[in-house]
């Protein structure tokens, strides 16, 4: 028979407090989002308030205004790598004369304006927002005249010749180059729009009508063979072509940029690299005291006590976040000073644990410090993650990181004679030659990683 009993064990288990829990979870958050949470807290907990901004040192202050140039250029940057043609056009050109319209008013908003305000027939107003209505965000007519023509009210009775005049005068609207059904049509709209005696006006209309596979290709040897044309003319024209913008509808509905707000900045002071945490990126709280010494020998309010500890709780969560970022970031530094002085090629390799086992902490926990946080740096600003590769063996005996080694076959790729691309397995032994051990189906990996066609492709044909 089965008697109840007393046992008394020993063990270890981990128990995640909600203090510790918070913390995780806030280490996870890139600014933005850390910021949001904590406005959110701010206006739910009583005991939490706002500290005053410190003054930002000199250096600082000119480094936030260094990073604010650097957002302006990144954004004009990401506005122009839209306009880059598909199948390998430089894109050396701009807009004429246009620039993305800030408002906020949609390019369907823009274009309906127009309808009413340009010199259009009521009965053409309602043909052209049907073909409004076909334009995608680029700027382009997806659907046929046909298609437009059937989607009319059949009481209307419009006929193909009305739809086709009113698509002729809505292509005329702002910006230039809209309600084009295809590439060449929106660079001979926009060229059309030119002076007639502008130089090279109608060879580069010609080439945008027969010749833009010869543009991306970048074959201009027989592209003046066929257009019978000098090089200098040939030159004029492509300047023109190039200057078009290949998607006109991102002038006024350009797509959303995303910034970020570094977490640290990294500067050298005295000939040594020091990292701080940003003065700018996350509010300082404290607990409201007034509040706080109410409570004071009280056994009341216990809602008050409630939101006393979850602040106090919140305010040492930041700080260890704080000190965590810091701690890595000072880490990640101290490895990588060789990149800071000179650039990709100096990269060294570096993992998770490496970082783990210096600083004290769980791999997971850097992975964690090292998504979506960035570092402002004076060569630019980087995701932590930027600064971890793999390691390649080299020769000498000393390893290489997968960093270093994209850096040096881009920069063989950027210094290779036109007429006669480097293949993958040329540089490979390029490589070798350097001391650097990589299978040629690792170069191929880390070209195609960076966007670099492959040599046949790179091929320029000779004039």
């Amino acid at each position: 028979m089965l008697k109840p009993s007393l046992q008394l064990k020993l063990g270890q288990t981990l128990t995640m407090t909600p203090q510790l829990q918070q913390a995780i979870r806030l280490l996870q958050l890139p600014v933005l989002d850390l910021n949001a949470q904590i406005q959110d807290a701010l206006e739910e907990n009583i005991m939490l308030e706002m500290e005053d901004l410190p003054d930002v040192p000199q250096t600082s202050s000119e480094t936030t205004a260094e990073v604010e140039a650097i957002r302006a250029e990144e954004s004009w940057a990401a506005r122009s790598a839209e306009r880059i043609l598909d199948g390998g056009w430089a894109g050396e050109g701009r807009p004429i004369n246009e620039f993305a319209d800030e408002s906020g008013q949609s390019l369907r908003e823009h274009l309906l304006w127009q309808l009413e305000m340009e010199h259009f027939t009521p009965r053409e107003v309602i043909i052209g927002e049907a073909i409004v209505d076909s334009i995608n965000d680029d700027g382009y007519l997806t659907v046929d005249v046909g298609e437009i023509l059937a989607s009319m009210d059949l009481e209307m009775n419009v006929r193909t010749e009305e739809v086709e005049k009113t698509l002729v005068k809505v292509q005329r609207l702002d910006p230039v180059g809209i309600g084009a059904r295809s590439l060449s049509e929106c660079i001979i709209l926009q060229l059309k729009q030119l002076d007639v005696a502008t130089p090279g006006l109608q060879l580069a209309i010609d080439i945008a009508a027969d010749h833009l596979d010869l543009v991306a290709s970048r074959d201009y040897g027989e592209m003046r063979r066929s257009l019978r044309t000098s090089d200098e003319d040939l030159h004029t024209a492509l300047a023109l072509v190039k200057g078009c913008n290949p998607k006109p509808g991102l002038a006024v509905s350009p797509a959303a940029t995303e910034y970020v707000v570094p977490d640290v900045f990294v500067r050298k002071i005295d000939n040594r690299w020091q990292v701080e945490i940003s003065a700018t990126g996350v509010p300082r709280l404290s607990v409201n005291q007034q509040y706080a010494r109410l409570l004071r020998g009280s056994g009341d309010h216990a809602v008050l006590r409630t939101q006393l500890q979850e602040a106090r709780w919140l305010i040492r969560s930041l700080e260890i976040r704080n000190e965590t970022v810091l701690k890595v970031a000072t880490c990640i530094v101290s490895r990588q000073t060789e990149f800071l002085e000179h650039g990709d090629e100096a990269m060294k390799p570096m993992v998770l644990r490496d970082v783990a086992e210096e600083i004290g902490m769980h791999e997971s926990t850097i992975s964690r410090v090292t998504t979506n946080k960035y570092m402002h740096t004076p060569r630019g600003v980087f995701e932590f993650k930027y600064f971890f590769s793999s390691h390649l063996a080299s020769a000498g005996g000393e390893e290489q990181s997968s960093t270093s080694v994209r850096a040096k076959i881009r920069k063989l790729i950027g210094a290779e004679n036109p007429a006669k691309p480097l293949s993958d397995s040329k540089i490979t032994n390029l490589l070798a030659d350097e001391g650097i051990s990589v299978a040629r189906r690792t170069v191929a990996k880390y070209r195609e990683s960076m966007n670099i066609a492959s040599s046949s492709e790179r091929r320029k044909r000779p004039a």
